[in-house]
């Protein structure tokens, strides 16, 4: 075993770029990732280095900045974001970071404003990132324009707000594409969040995405979720029973016959986006199986839609049903803490306690989430110990699991051996990051 000795500050990140390139080359697809994945101190700081700098992150909800003003925050690792819809209806996204000294300037996760001012000195910008203000003592040569907020790349589509720090991001267009078309008869601009949770995840943030992408622990696991989901979505996967792949045709001709998209899309192993059945005769996820919200969202006009299965690779996934929305949004705070963020979205004019019952329309969720807390955290206690080693995944019924880590894999390394790396890989490794 190998421990860390004392190096100047470069010598460990090159060295740990090293070590992560290395066990990533070498890496058997069929097991999980080796332990430094989980919970080393290093490791997740060149995560958030490269991938979470580099990759486009779903961010928020479109409905939650309806109006010109409407902002939302973020912290991306050590970087607080803003998103603030502008007058003409555009989403700006800036790092919420005052010019003047660095302090943030909006200290609220949402709201409403007229300009954005920096608390501490009230230096002012407008919507746009501009500078409008910096007081009278700047001198007479200050120059305002060279002072804006600094940008960040921020797109919005079918009612989902994505953002990337990087420079210059990945492709998005064609699932942005995609995601409008699923989402038209959604109408998400008369939506609005209903009822929202942030649990604070004692895993790494892997270990979340890990649990999402299958479903092998589901019928030991989550009662209240298997009183309506199926626990596959697709009728080529090997444990589809001949009852759902009937279920499948007879809904998909109705959803055909009522113009619903619901055709299985893949784009590549980040993004997936599919329509599949609900268990038999039930039409959403509350704790009876009936709508949660009286109000159909959009122009939508039956609830046995099923659940739109959104995946967006690093931090979402997402159930659209007839009568409302379940968003997650993972955001990783630590190498082992991470939080899970899930909104309930309704139709715009849905009145609370008229048209639907928060406590009941989150009933399900909160419990599944909090039992898949408690899974990830015991993955992660297990997988901090020194027995641990990585162990073989099913391709039955970790497939989800299998893909997941493939993308995770190629995409660090293109980080790391691409241009946006700005680094060569060492020839030779100077420590290793493995324990035990």
């Amino acid at each position: 075993m190998h421990s860390l000795v004392r190096l100047p500050e470069d010598d460990v990140r090159q060295q740990t770029r090293y070590a992560v390139y290395d066990m990533l080359s070498r890496r058997d697809p069929r097991l999980s990732l080796e332990q430094p994945f989980y919970n080393d101190q290093r490791v997740f700081e060149l995560e958030m280095e490269t991938l979470f700098k580099s990759e486009w992150l779903f961010a928020a909800m479109g409905c939650e900045m309806p109006k010109k003003g409407n902002f939302v925050t973020l912290d991306i690792g050590d970087n607080p974001i803003v998103i603030v819809r502008g007058g003409d209806g555009t989403l700006h996204g800036f790092h919420n970071v005052c010019r003047h000294r660095g302090s943030r300037l909006c200290l609220h996760e949402k709201g409403k404003v007229a300009k954005l001012v920096c608390p501490y000195h009230q230096w002012t910008y407008e919507l746009d990132g501009r500078l409008l203000f910096a007081g009278q003592d700047m001198g007479d040569d200050f120059d305002l324009s060279a002072y804006g907020l600094q940008p960040l790349h921020v797109r919005e589509a079918g009612g989902f707000v994505f953002v990337c720090l990087a420079e210059t991001p990945p492709p998005l267009d064609d699932f942005l594409t995609t995601l409008e078309h699923y989402m038209a008869l959604y109408e998400m601009d008369n939506a609005r969040v209903a009822v929202q949770s942030d649990i604070v995840e004692e895993a790494n943030w892997k270990l979340v995405i890990e649990n999402n992408r299958e479903c092998y622990h589901c019928s030991g696991a989550h009662p209240e979720l298997l009183a309506s989901l199926q626990e596959f979505d697709d009728t080529d996967d090997p444990r589809a029973s001949d009852a759902y792949r009937e279920l499948v045709k007879r809904q998909q001709a109705t959803w055909e016959a009522c113009n619903i998209p619901w055709q299985l899309t893949r784009l590549d192993r980040r993004n997936r986006l599919t329509r599949t059945p609900l268990i038999d005769g039930i039409v959403s996820m509350t704790p009876d199986g009936k709508v949660g919200c009286q109000k159909l969202m959009g122009s939508l006009t039956t609830p046995d839609l099923g659940s739109l299965r959104i995946l967006h690779l690093p931090n979402s996934w997402n159930h659209c049903l007839g009568d409302h929305l379940i968003t997650f949004r993972v955001l990783p705070l630590g190498p082992q803490r991470t939080l899970v963020t899930t909104k309930w979205i309704v139709r715009g004019d849905a009145v609370e306690g008229t048209d639907y019952d928060p406590e009941r329309l989150r009933a399900v969720w909160d419990a599944t989430n909090d039992q898949d807390r408690r899974l990830a955290e015991e993955n992660q206690r297990g997988i901090n110990s020194m027995a641990y080693r990585p162990g073989p995944y099913s391709p039955t019924f970790e497939f989800g699991v299998i893909d997941f880590l493939q993308w995770y894999g190629e995409r660090m390394l293109t980080h790391l051996t691409g241009e946006e790396a700005n680094e060569s890989i060492p020839e030779e490794p100077a420590l290793s990051l493995a324990r035990g």
